[in-house]
C-alpha cells in the first residue's frame, strides 16, 4: 500500500519544482521576458570621453538598430570600477569603460566575465594642478585626486608619481591620492582643498577654466603618437554568448555613431551638452565644450597596444596580482571587423 505524503510535503515539492523551472528559464536567458522581448542594459559615463554612448542613446541610434523586440535600458556611472561591478552583477550587458577597469574585471573573473568589442575614445585626460605647482618635485606632501581607486586616471596618476620617484601615502610615500567623483573633485579644487587631479574631459578643462588651474601633464604627451585608450566598449560574455546578433547590431550603431560625431562635431557637442545639463543641471560654456572636445579623438579602434602598455603599468603598481596577467582572450573583434568590412573600412587586428 502506498503511503500518502503529508499535505505540507506536497506543497513543498510543488514549490521545489517551480523553483527548478524558474531557474531553468533564467539560465536560458536572464534578459528575456515572458513575451519574448529582450532587455539590453547599457552603462556609460556622462562625460565627453563617452561621447559615442551619449550621442547614440540620445539620438536613438542604438535602440533603432537593436530593433522593436528589444528594450534598451541605460545606467550612468562616475567611474569604471563601479560599472564593472554592475556587469559582474548582471546589471550591465554592454558598457563604455576605461582600459584599466576592463583589465581588472577580466582578470578578477579569470577571463570569464567580459570581452572588449570596440574602442570609443582616445585622449581627453590631463593632470591639472594649482598654479603654485610647476614640476613633479612640487608634488611631495600634496593632496591629489582621481575619479576612483583603480580607474584609468588613477593608474595614470600613480604611474606618473612612481616614474618621478614619488609614492602615494598608502604605499608609504608622502603624496595623498584621494579617489572621489568628478563633480566633487571640481569643488574641492576650487576651494583649494586639493592640489591637483588627473581627470577626463570635460573636467580637465573645467579645472583649468573654472578652477584657475593649469595643465601639468596632457596625458597624450606620454604615449607614442599621442594615442592612448580612454574608453572602450565591453560586453558581458554570457550576454554575448546568448545574443551575438544583438551585439553585432549594437556595433553597427556604434560605428555609425562614431562616424556621425566625426562628421558632425558641432551637432554632437549640442547633444552632449544637453545631456550634461540634464544630469548635472548645468551645461558647459561653449569655450569649455570646444576645448574639451579638441583634446579628444573619437574612434572605434580599441588601440590594443596602448591597452597592453596600460596593463603593464597597472601590474607594476600592484593592481593586477602577483603574476603578469595573460590577456590573450580579452578582445573579441570579429564582429567589429565584420561591420567595418561591410562598410568598406580597414579592419583591426590585435598583436
Amino acid at each position: 500500500m502506498k503511503q500518502k505524503l503529508p499535505h505540507s510535503w506536497s506543497i513543498l515539492a510543488l514549490f521545489a519544482l517551480l523553483a527548478v523551472a524558474l531557474l531553468g528559464c533564467a539560465g536560458q536567458d536572464a534578459n528575456a521576458s515572458s513575451n519574448g522581448k529582450v532587455t539590453v542594459h547599457l552603462g556609460y559615463f556622462p562625460n565627453i570621453t563617452h561621447a559615442v554612448a551619449v550621442v547614440g542613446v540620445q539620438q536613438g541610434t542604438f535602440a533603432k538598430a537593436l530593433g522593436s523586440n528589444v528594450t534598451l535600458q541605460t545606467t550612468t556611472f562616475n567611474a569604471g570600477p563601479a560599472l564593472i561591478e554592475a556587469l559582474f552583477a548582471k546589471s550591465i550587458d554592454i558598457g563604455y569603460v576605461g582600459p584599466n577597469p576592463a583589465i581588472n574585471g577580466y582578470i578578477k573573473s579569470q577571463g570569464s566575465a567580459l570581452r572588449i568589442i570596440a574602442g570609443a575614445a582616445s585622449g581627453g585626460a590631463s593632470f591639472v594642478v594649482q598654479p603654485n605647482i610647476n614640476s613633479p618635485a612640487d608634488l611631495a606632501n600634496k593632496k591629489l585626486a582621481t575619479p576612483q581607486l583603480g580607474n584609468t586616471q588613477d593608474v595614470a596618476l600613480r604611474n606618473y608619481l612612481q616614474n618621478h620617484g614619488l609614492q602615494s601615502t598608502d604605499k608609504g610615500g608622502n603624496v595623498q591620492v584621494i579617489p572621489t567623483d568628478n563633480a566633487n573633485i571640481l569643488s574641492l579644487f576650487k576651494q583649494g582643498k586639493i592640489d591637483g587631479a588627473w581627470v577626463p574631459e570635460p573636467y580637465a578643462t573645467r579645472l583649468v577654466v573654472e578652477g584657475k588651474g593649469k595643465v601639468l601633464v596632457n596625458e597624450s604627451t606620454l604615449w607614442p603618437g599621442g594615442q592612448f585608450v580612454t574608453t572602450n566598449v565591453v560586453v558581458r560574455k554570457a550576454f554575448y554568448d546568448q545574443h551575438p546578433d544583438l551585439v553585432k547590431k549594437f556595433l553597427e550603431a556604434h560605428v555609425d555613431t562614431v562616424g556621425y560625431i566625426q562628421s558632425h562635431p558641432d551637432d554632437a557637442k549640442k547633444i552632449i551638452n544637453g545631456e550634461l545639463k540634464r544630469l548635472s543641471g548645468k551645461a558647459l560654456p561653449q569655450n569649455e565644450l570646444d576645448q574639451a572636445f579638441a583634446n579628444l579623438n573619437i574612434t572605434y579602434d580599441p588601440l590594443p597596444n596602448a591597452l597592453y602598455k596600460a596593463a603593464d603599468q597597472a601590474f607594476a603598481l600592484g593592481f593586477l596580482g602577483k603574476s603578469k596577467p595573460d590577456l590573450k582572450s580579452l578582445y573579441q573583434l570579429s564582429d567589429l571587423n565584420a561591420v567595418l568590412s561591410a562598410k568598406g573600412k580597414p579592419t583591426i587586428s590585435t598583436p
